[in-house]
């Protein structure tokens, strides 16, 4: 593990985040490190507290369920997340890099589809649903595997949470996509699946881009610190 003390970052969210790479292959490690990276700009944020918040919205759909069908389960959780909690995507302040922050996300209900995705994920994950994210050019999204779904095997159920829990079929998900990079070249798998690493570095990503916009060059500069100690933990994370 890296011990090297960060020039730019806050010490205690650097931290937090060496001591939870471990656990990132995990639901709660993955967001546990994603609560980390907030702690460089929130300082009273810990993991702790967000990891509580997550698990009362899964017993309060859990409560909800009569049947443990996953379509049910499904059903209950767009309820409770999209339509009583209002989660959706910032449209109208995109950019601010609070969306990025998944304490002020889980109080505000809005955020950018990475960390909508996160929450959704670390929802409905123990409740028996496995949710995977998808790691689509300009647009993160997650999908559950359609044998859970009341699908045919091999296919996946597209879930946008930007768009409050819209269900998506594959070439409309890649609609949004090309709607969001032009006419820049699709990836071959551009709906494939998002590992935790994959899913971590994107969160950092989009804040260095937003911190660069911004001009805050002494976050963009932590934020580099914190790839770099994600990068060095390495890819199988």
């Amino acid at each position: 593990m890296v011990t090297s003390r960060p020039s730019h970052c806050n010490k205690r969210a650097y931290d937090c985040l060496a001591e939870q790479l471990p656990a990132l292959s995990t639901t709660s490690g993955l967001l546990r490190c994603a609560v980390a990276v907030s702690m460089h700009e929130l300082k009273r944020a810990d993991p702790d507290t967000v990891e509580s918040q997550i698990n009362e919205l899964t017993a309060k759909i859990d409560r909800r369920i009569k049947r443990s069908h996953p379509s049910a389960i499904m059903a209950h959780a767009h309820d409770i997340l999209f339509e009583e909690r209002g989660f959706k995507g910032n449209r109208a302040d995109y950019h601010n890099p609070r969306n990025s922050y998944l304490p002020i996300v889980l109080r505000t209900g809005r955020g950018l589809p990475i960390t909508l995705s996160l929450i959704y994920k670390c929802v409905v994950d123990p409740l028996g649903v496995p949710v995977h994210g998808i790691n689509a050019p300009g647009h993160f999204m997650v999908g559950v595997d359609g044998s859970m779904a009341d699908h045919p095997v091999n296919t996946v159920t597209i879930i946008d949470p930007f768009d409050a829990g819209r269900m998506l079929s594959a070439d409309e998900a890649i609609g949004v996509c090309r709607q969001i990079i032009g006419d820049a070249p699709m990836p071959d798998d551009p709906l494939g699946p998002a590992t935790h690493h994959q899913w971590l570095l994107r969160i950092i990503k989009n804040l260095m881009n937003t911190f660069d916009r911004l001009g805050q060059q002494n976050d963009f500069a932590a934020m580099l610190e914190m790839r770099e100690l994600v990068l060095d933990y390495g890819p199988d994370a």
